[in-house]
């Protein structure tokens, strides 16, 4: 079989002018495009792949493993991000994905970065030039990164006045996060300090506001939104962001002649700013220590400044007093997990509740869900002792992600007690199957269906005695349906037989995150079930006026 490969395309801010003839040419080459539905519409019209894998946001690792997965097939594959990869793109996924199934660059699956513009220097340059010293990024979003670490980014990047641009600022739900950046930041900027937003850079919706720190929150900021923050230089000329590219002049701008030679500006006193050569201490606030003529090797003074920072010191093998190593922030391990009372329970004990609130702790959320189970993010490195504390007190544990959920009806006791047992022979021959995307099996114990379980993915109904089978429920959206009878009168027994099956054809052949109903729509025919469309179109009224 011939080797794939893959390449990681950057394709910058999205418009043909600013893309590299290299990323051009590798989606050209490619068979296969995957990448974020909105970011493989901006590249459309430039690929010729034979298939194209569009898929949501937050899908980033299911779309690196499916490039893997066609690459060792032995396809081209272009995974591709706005921007550059390498910058809060899909480069270091691709990686992490591959070094998990042990790959080598040596024998393995050859990649290919390609690099594009990042936002940071597109954004810049409509603005002016804000990023003409040094500067950072930092991403807003607490969805991988705890919000604790961020804060302290924000705070340090502050502190040594970098130009900050700020990615991922604000979206639906997270909505405080550029707030408390803006509490931080003011702390150690002046109010007055430029700051410009740029909305889809290089893009049809293209948006440019120049504002100040104090005033920012004041206009229009979302996902697609850069925040680029000066520093205590920037300042503003004719509508343009300006950082100088030093914080004192080497050199007099419009002179023809410079008041300083090349030789001259490396004079300590033409740099009062500079380290010391002798001392290297920066000459201002020192004056007591060059008086006393402190002549100290660099180790020393590395040594001291080490000291600064940790607080503490420690005796080397020749009696010479060190600091201790700095200790870097530890990476927080944040556990997601799902739990309930059961298949068909409702009630919690006392002691459940208990030990949620001991167990999540102050750092971490549950969040009661749709799906009657609450959803648990716990700061831990110890996820299996988690498990077995919830299990211990009864609780039924659930992934989170593109797994199978059961739940039945737990609204009353009619015709349940005969049903519920199969629904819960489902829970432990199939839940928590890994899937193309999350598929919830809804299970109702009588005809009245009063659970809506014709809304899940897969319903199932217990009438006299056999069960009645529901399949492709698209519970949201203008387009909203039920899903559609295909099967009535099942015999218990060949229940969940049946499920299997069509599980098991669903994961062998739907694309990435494609939704059941989405793949039955597709491929019309699941087993022996004909697809029907069970949408209905909504058509407007016509307007009084006629219009």
């Amino acid at each position: 079989m011939k080797k794939g490969k893959i390449f990681v395309v950057g394709f910058g801010p999205g418009d043909y002018e600013h893309i590299t003839k290299r990323a051009i040419d590798a989606l050209q080459q490619s068979e296969y495009i995957i990448g974020y539905k909105t970011y493989v519409e901006l590249i459309a019209h430039l690929v010729t792949a034979k298939s194209i894998i569009s898929t949501g946001m937050t899908e980033e690792v299911s779309r690196a493993q499916e490039a893997v997965r066609q690459a060792e097939l032995g396809n081209i594959v272009s995974v591709i991000s706005s921007g550059d990869a390498g910058v809060y793109g899909m480069a270091g996924l691709v990686y992490e994905v591959l070094i998990e199934l042990g790959w080598k660059e040596e024998n393995g699956i050859e990649v290919e970065v390609v690099p594009g513009i990042s936002a940071i220097n597109s954004c810049a340059s409509l603005i002016g030039a804000p990023v003409m010293h040094d500067s950072c990024t930092i991403s807003l979003s607490d969805h991988l990164t705890p919000w604790t670490i961020i804060e302290k980014r924000i705070e340090a990047a502050a502190m040594a006045d970098f130009v900050i641009a700020l990615y991922n600022p604000k979206s639906g739900r997270r909505t405080r996060q550029i707030v408390e950046a803006q509490r931080i930041l003011l702390e150690y900027r002046s109010p007055s300090t430029p700051v410009g937003l740029v909305k889809s850079a290089y893009r049809e919706k293209q948006q440019i506001t120049m504002t100040t720190l104090e005033e920012m929150l004041n206009h229009d900021i979302g996902m697609l939104t850069t925040v680029i923050i000066g520093n205590s230089s920037t300042f503003y000329y004719d509508n343009k962001m300006i950082t100088p590219r030093g914080y004192q002049r080497k050199y007099t701008l419009g002179e023809e002649k410079q008041a300083l030679k090349p030789h001259q500006r490396l004079k300590k006193e033409a740099e009062p700013w500079a380290l010391d050569q002798d001392t290297g201490l920066a000459k201002s606030g020192y004056e007591k220590i060059a008086e006393k003529k402190v002549n100290k090797s660099a180790l020393e003074l590395a040594n001291e400044a080490l000291a600064l920072v940790s607080g503490s010191k420690s005796e080397a093998s020749n009696g010479q007093t060190l600091a201790k190593p700095l200790i870097q922030q530890k990476v927080e391990s944040i556990f997601e997990i799902g739990v309930s009372p059961g298949v068909a329970n409702k009630s919690f004990t006392p002691e459940q509740m208990r030990t949620l609130a001991e167990l999540v702790g102050d750092n971490g959320t549950m969040e009661y869900t749709p799906e009657h189970k609450i959803h648990l993010k716990i700061p831990t490195d110890e996820p299996q002792k988690v498990v077995e504390v919830l299990e211990s007190v009864g609780f039924l544990i659930a992934p989170i992600g593109d797994y199978l959920n059961v739940k039945a009806c737990d609204f009353c006791y009619g015709e349940k007690a005969d049903a519920i047992p199969y629904a819960e022979m489902i829970q432990r021959d199939l839940g928590g199957m890994k899937l193309p995307k999350e598929l919830h099996i809804g299970f109702n114990g009588c005809g009245m269906a009063c659970y809506r379980a014709v809304f899940d993915d897969i319903g199932i109904v217990y009438r006299k005695k056999k069960f009645d089978l529901f399949i492709g429920a698209k519970p949201v959206g203008r387009t909203a349906h039920a899903a559609q009878p295909v099967a009535e009168g099942i015999e218990p027994d060949a229940l969940i037989p049946l499920v299997t099956r069509i599980l098991d054809e669903y994961k062998q052949n739907a694309h990435p995150n494609e939704r059941l109903f989405k793949y039955f729509k597709r491929v019309k025919r699941i087993l022996d079930y004909s697809y029907q469309d069970m949408s209905s179109k909504i058509e407007l009224e016509p307007a009084p006026c006629g219009d």
